[in-house]
């Protein structure tokens, strides 16, 4: 995939990116551990962008209530409990998926700053794409006409992070029908398609990036190790 040109920044730090397409929800957890834990052990590693689909997948933040699940019981899906905080969310394809591995010492050490950040790069996006995207006061995420079309829930360690955000571009929906996303049974899901019919995750890719560039001033690189980390 070809990206445009980013924003450079004077004396920007590089920002590896890892630009895949599906991969399995517990592989990826994998890959951000062993990133995660490179850069406790060395910080002067560059910070990282992954970019990535999954295929259907539940995932519980460290306080999710499991009132939250409604399965019938006769299916299990793929469900695990992961270290980030949030409620419960649903992964699949057509919602573009963003880890950012960064060290926050290099920008902001401040938990609320980068929450307000990861919104604000999705907020840009939308308005690329001609949508105006809103925060909920008190909630975390993007809406769109009162649906919720972007979901974040991340985990700080040392500074480093992990986990990230969830922008839903062109998903089947019907999945999140099974639990109470995020924990908010009276704000409903939604994805771009809904607003821009025929949109994919392709066309979202190279924006996101461009964007999370601009709101981080930091210097987008394509990882010359990214196929690698996935064998």
């Amino acid at each position: 995939m070809l990206l445009p040109s980013f924003p450079q920044h004077l004396n920007s730090q590089p920002c590896l990116l890892l630009d895949w397409e599906q991969v399995p929800y517990s592989q990826a957890w994998e890959i951000q551990q062993k990133l995660v834990q490179e850069r406790r052990e060395n910080p002067d590693l560059p910070d990282v962008l992954i970019l990535l689909e999954h295929p259907p997948v539940y995932t519980l933040g460290q306080g999710a209530k499991l009132e939250f699940l409604k399965f019938d019981g006769e299916t299990v899906p793929e469900l695990h409990r992961v270290e980030r905080g949030g409620e419960v969310t649903y992964h699949c394809p057509g919602q573009l998926v963003g880890y950012p591995i960064l060290n926050l010492r290099r920008h902001q050490p401040d938990l609320h700053w980068y929450l307000r950040q990861l919104e604000e790069v999705l907020l840009r996006v939308l308005d690329v794409l001609g949508l105006k995207g809103a925060r909920v006061p008190g909630m975390t995420g993007v809406w769109v006409d009162g649906r919720k079309v972007g979901a974040i829930g991340i985990k700080v360690s040392r500074w480093i992070t992990m986990h990230g955000f969830a922008l839903n571009v062109c998903p089947n929906l019907e999945g999140f029908g099974q639990i109470v996303p995020c924990g908010i049974p009276d704000k409903p899901v939604g994805s771009l398609e809904q607003f821009i019919p025929g949109i994919e995750v392709d066309h979202v890719r190279a924006i996101v990036v461009a964007e999370f560039a601009e709101v981080f001033g930091v210097e987008i690189v394509r990882s010359e190790v990214s196929e690698s980390l996935l064998e």
